[in-house]
């Protein structure tokens, strides 16, 4: 939605366009997300900053009711964790939850130690679209252990729609039968071509998954990450056989009696420490 930052709105009448048509969907907050992909988008933590808050100044004098946060798509980077702890990269609403992109049409060699260490320093990653990744059915098995360990997977809204042909179509609805999908989000990058579709998501979803856990993924679990809330705090996913799967709802990070009756845990930020749990799931 900040214009001129990447590929999504290219000018401030399609960002309002936009907050228009999110707010037309009964959505309140809006988590900004432009892409950091050096070499190609050079955005960073104060730049991005700046254009939320010149943003959201804009939808107030125009009065659409709609809240801001900061955020970015974080491309998958060696220095990760320090550029988060730098400032450079930027998290959802300040909180411990990320949003990573995981290069597109080839798996990462080290996918799961990248996404262990993330969660070894305290954060909740969020994977963006893995249903459009086009190497996701040959790293099933991978995506399901990466949820084990928690990490949350967020579904773009019109895959469930089809929008994106047929295999996210299949891929949306198999991790949501199978209690992988924590939130949906609409992925909007313009005001008609990718508008915000997060209704038509959720009503989708609902048919599926039941009403419930149509709100839990967008509103519920949404909620618990502007309030950083540590995911052992909100339900599970949804699984297909309609219960609530309580493994993967519960945080990886939850600390563990160790062998002389204390907590072994590192990296405690406010309740999202690291258990022998975590190490467990990734075999380390």
């Amino acid at each position: 939605m900040l214009p001129g930052l990447d590929d999504g709105a290219s000018d401030i009448g399609v960002s309002l366009a936009m907050a228009r048509a999110a707010v037309a969907q009964g959505i309140e907050t809006v988590a900004c997300t432009p892409h950091i992909l050096p070499g190609l988008y050079h955005n960073e933590g104060p730049g991005i900053r700046q254009a939320v808050a010149a943003l959201q100044e804009r939808l107030d004098a125009e009065a659409i009711p709609l809240r801001l946060v900061t955020g970015a798509d974080v491309h998958m980077c060696p220095d990760f964790v320090p550029g988060l702890r730098s400032g450079r990269l930027v998290p959802l609403a300040d909180s411990h939850y990320v949003l990573v992109e995981p290069p597109h049409h080839t798996a990462p060699p080290q996918l799961e130690n990248f996404f262990f260490n993330l969660v070894a320093a305290g954060y909740v990653p969020v994977l963006t679209h893995p249903e459009r990744l086009s190497w996701v059915p040959q790293r099933h098995e991978a995506i399901g252990r990466l949820v084990r360990a928690g990490v949350w997977m967020q579904i773009t809204a019109g895959s469930f729609a089809g929008a994106f042909g047929r295999n996210a179509l299949y891929w949306a609805e198999r991790m949501l039968d199978e209690g992988s999908v924590h939130l949906i989000a609409t992925d909007a990058h313009d005001a008609e071509r990718r508008p915000p579709d997060l209704a038509r998501g959720r009503d989708i979803v609902a048919k599926r998954a039941g009403p419930a856990e149509a709100e839990r993924l967008v509103v519920t679990r949404p909620l618990a990450v502007l309030q950083d809330q540590p995911p052992s705090s909100v339900p599970g996913p949804w699984g297909a056989r309609g219960v609530m799967n309580a493994e993967s709802g519960s945080h990886p990070a939850e600390a563990e009696p160790g062998d002389d009756g204390t907590e072994s845990g590192a990296a405690d930020r406010g309740g999202f420490s690291l258990s022998r749990r975590v190490r467990r799931f990734f075999g380390q």
